[in-house]
């Protein structure tokens, strides 16, 4: 129901461009709900001016007679003497009684009168106002008019109708939303080409990747951006990768092929010797299951060549320990012992099927050419790293020919049954992983083969 109601967008573009149109509202409007306010700020701030001035005109004007402060009726400022003119006068006593009020105020409402009121003020203190149910400014103040040694207060009403500030407000509004619309289509404008400009590189990436596909190019050479820059790298990898994977997949055909000419020569040059006919068969035979090995040497060489996996990885000690079984079980009769030191938690960067053969030549390689003693010895090199040694007691393999044993097909006893390929087949493995292998002096008298591989980091 959630997915109805929220569709999922897929489109980078889309999504930013969402987000824009959301959020550029919410900023517009807050910009336009300040500048009203700082506008009609500014406004009544001249307003409060204007309102003050015409206090002091009063005050200039005015005078105290019997007992009672006057105004005369020629005023500097013609408004007060306007019926309605929007700009009013009063002058009251501190009891409230009314002193003096301007010819334009005669139709103000007695309510509005009684509200001056209710805000006592001292003399000092100042009141502006905003009266809206009036639609009216008001400015007070309040003064102390000494005459004969006695003191008079009185407190001066200015009023001025809000029309022509609301009439400007309104003005401003209009003009404001309208900027303001303008300005919100143009960032929006503004945004879509910037999310242009800013995902041009993925456009980019796409065609590189389709002139890959169609063979125009071996790997991404482009210049992206640093955010960009690690996956391109990574795929970049992975082209690699890939490439080497099936440059082995073509060597390996290709030993296949070479690898199977001996035999088959062997056996069609038989077809113009005169054998007897049991010679000929057991030559056949022999032949024949030669080819076999070869075949099933080199497919197993095919499937392990599909190279580095991406895995969650491989615990290590289980894999010894299943192997170790086997092989004892295999050398039974010859009394054969693995003992295992083995660190907690290491895991492999790899596939399990790599390590099962990887570490099964190696310790089956141990267990034939050793006496009866045979170690595992495991622990971490570094956090991105393994190191696994393989000791057995056997007779060990001399420094010049320690190179040798490691290519295909060589060994260096002839006299034990085999083909000399496990340990090319753990070097190719190996290579897969960018990993390595090196032969020493064993602690127990024989070889030492030690296997560095890649290590889940924890």
């Amino acid at each position: 129901m959630l997915r109805l109601l929220r569709p999922r967008v897929r489109s980078l573009r889309a999504r930013l461009l969402f987000f824009s149109c959301s959020l550029l509202p919410v900023v517009f409007f807050s910009a336009w709900f300040a500048l009203q306010n700082a506008f009609l700020h500014s406004l009544e701030t001249a307003e409060r001016e204007r309102l003050k001035l015409q206090v002091y005109l009063l005050l200039g004007a005015a005078e105290f007679q019997d007992g009672r402060l006057s105004i005369p009726q020629a005023l500097r400022e013609p408004r007060f003497g306007q019926i309605e003119s929007g700009l009013y006068g009063v002058i009251e006593s501190r009891t409230g009684a009314l002193q003096w009020r301007s010819e334009s105020s005669m139709l103000l409402s007695a309510s509005l009168l009684l509200a001056l009121h209710d805000t006592p003020l001292i003399p000092g203190d100042v009141l502006f106002t905003h009266l809206p149910e009036h639609g009216l400014y008001l400015y007070q103040y309040p003064v102390v008019w000494e005459s004969a040694g006695q003191e008079h207060q009185y407190l001066i009403n200015v009023l001025e109708t809000d029309r022509p500030l609301q009439a400007e407000l309104r003005a401003y509004r209009n003009q404001l939303v309208s900027w303001l619309s303008l300005l919100f289509v143009l960032a929006l404008l503004v945004q879509y080409v910037i999310l242009r400009w800013s995902l041009k590189p993925l456009d980019a990436l796409a065609l590189d990747l389709k002139r890959i596909e169609s063979g125009d190019a071996h790997k991404l050479e482009g210049a992206y951006p640093l955010e960009v820059q690690p996956v391109t790298e990574n795929l970049n990898l992975l082209l690699d990768s890939e490439r080497r994977q099936r440059e082995r997949y073509r060597n390996t055909l290709g030993d296949l092929a070479h690898s199977l000419k001996t035999p088959l020569a062997v056996i069609r040059g038989l077809a113009e010797e005169a054998l007897p006919y049991d010679e000929y068969q057991h030559i056949v035979n022999d032949q024949t299951e030669r080819m076999g090995q070869i075949v099933q040497y080199q497919l197993a060489r095919a499937v392990k060549s599909q190279g580095r996996q991406i895995a969650a990885g491989v615990d290590v000690a289980p894999i010894v320990q299943r192997i170790s079984q086997a092989l004892l079980k295999v050398y039974r009769d010859k009394g054969v012992q693995i003992e295992q030191q083995l660190a907690e938690g290491l895991r492999f960067a790899g596939d399990e099927r790599d390590l099962m053969e990887l570490l099964g030549n190696l310790l089956e390689n141990a267990c034939k050419y050793g006496r009866q003693q045979v170690r595992v010895v495991a622990k971490l090199q570094d956090a991105d790293n393994l190191q696994i040694y393989i000791d057995d007691d056997g007779a060990g393999v001399s420094i010049e020919r320690r190179d040798v044993v490691l290519q295909r097909g060589e060994r260096l006893d002839t006299s034990a049954p085999g083909q000399g390929i496990g340990l090319a087949v753990a070097v190719d493995i190996l290579s897969s992983y960018n990993g390595e292998l090196s032969i020493h002096e064993s602690p127990l008298g024989g070889a030492r083969f030690r296997i560095l591989l890649p290590a889940v980091s924890v």
